[in-house]
């Protein structure tokens, strides 16, 4: 079984096209995609995280 697909959070806010403070302002208000923190305390995105993430906006938005 394949290991999903983990994003940094520079990959992530590069997709999004947002500052990291724009980010975690989203996050402070439960709007933003689920972070995974690490035990090294990075933090990382699943790409199907992010995906389902993306899709919801698009729906709200239409």
């Amino acid at each position: 079984m394949a290991r999903p697909q983990m994003l940094k959070l520079p990959e992530v806010l590069d997709e999004l096209g947002m500052s990291r403070a724009a980010f975690y302002r989203m996050r402070a208000r439960g709007l933003a995609p689920k972070l995974i923190k690490l035990p090294n305390h990075q933090v990382r995105v699943r790409r199907a995280d992010l995906d389902e993430w993306w899709a919801r906006w698009e729906e709200s938005a239409a």
